[in-house]
């Protein structure tokens, strides 16, 4: 078996304390930290009129953040793909690539990563058979990625710019079983939501695994498993500050959406017995607390689902305690510091 890989997965937070142009900034320089810690990849997300992510335009923010790290590798965690024509992810992604060679990733969902309303707003399509045309536009990407329109197709007539370069590696996101199913049958990268799924992540990779078909882009599978953690230098300060991600949970779970909390106001919240309750059962999705605590839960974790990576988000107030978090866990993990 191969070490395992740590990498970053980022949503941009949006906090009672910072604007959503702040978290971006914060967002580079979360990526400048763990590019000197070692980290492997840095994904950036899509969502839209969130209250609570800052992050629209991964392309954007790859360019950004590729452009202010060294080694890492930055790409889209994920470029939800019925929001866009194919044809522009094509080239924004050949671009990146051009510009930062071997540097970059282009994971792709399914979902989304917003409400009805806004999804008129982006002009998706959502009537009819038309509704879920993810597989028309995962194979149109790849064939304009890869300039390979059959003869006779009208679209061989168009380039994707630049033309020199190819797509960089595609990684299927999934919350559930299709994505593992897709992913394996086409040969790709497999990355799994396990932060917020419901489908149990080890059958969603023992799918993936078992059936995966070497292809082109992979001779064996590539398995990321996404997970949340709060790591401090003691379980009992990680445990007060994981309360900002309790609360950010809680209020999912209710349809709601706002900035996140400072631990000291999501305490002083004046919740229910059992609301505090419920919140407390979904701390399971969460590693929290000391290095050694959550390096262990996270190792167990990855050695259970059988993966080859851990991507961590982690919904820390602070933004200087978010960094000290990935410190933390770079270390107890071992990673090689530049």
């Amino acid at each position: 078996m191969m070490p395992l890989a740590l990498s970053v997965l980022d949503l941009s937070p949006v906090t009672t304390a910072a604007p959503p142009s702040q978290s971006l900034r914060n967002s580079i320089d979360l990526a400048r930290h763990v590019d000197r810690l070692g980290y492997a990849r840095y994904w950036l997300a899509e969502h839209h009129n969130l209250a609570n992510v800052a992050t629209t335009s991964p392309a954007i923010m790859i360019g950004q953040v590729a452009a202010a790290t060294a080694r890492i590798r930055v790409g889209s965690g994920g470029i939800m793909l019925p929001n866009h024509a194919p044809l522009t992810v094509a080239e924004n992604f050949r671009t990146l690539e051009a510009l930062f060679p071997g540097r970059i990733d282009l994971g792709l969902g399914r979902a989304p990563g917003t409400d009805q309303l806004t999804m008129a707003a982006l002009r998706r399509r959502m009537e009819g058979a038309e509704a879920d045309d993810f597989l028309e536009r995962l194979h149109e990407l790849i064939a304009f990625g890869t300039d390979g329109f059959p003869e006779g197709h009208p679209f061989r007539r168009v380039s994707a710019m630049p033309d020199d370069v190819t797509l960089p590696p595609i990684t299927i996101l999934g919350s559930s079983n299709y994505g593992a199913h897709l992913a394996a049958a086409m040969g790709l990268g497999y990355a799994f939501a396990h932060h917020f799924a419901s489908y149990p992540a080890d059958q969603a990779m023992k799918i993936y695994r078992d059936k995966f078909q070497p292809s082109v882009w992979l001779d064996r599978p590539h398995a990321i498993l996404g997970v949340s953690a709060v790591c401090a230098p003691s379980d009992e300060e990680a445990d007060f500050l994981a309360a900002t991600a309790d609360l950010a949970w809680f209020r999912i779970m209710r349809g709601e959406r706002a900035p996140l909390a400072s631990p000291e106001n999501a305490l002083a919240l004046d919740l229910t017995a059992t609301e505090r309750e419920q919140m407390r059962r979904d701390r399971g999705r969460h590693a929290v607390g000391s290095p050694a605590t959550v390096k262990a839960r996270l190792e167990e974790l990855a050695a259970h689902c059988q993966v080859d990576e851990l991507m961590v988000t982690s919904n820390i107030f602070d933004h200087a305690l978010r960094k000290r978090s990935y410190a933390l866990l770079a270390d107890a993990f071992g990673l090689e510091e530049a």
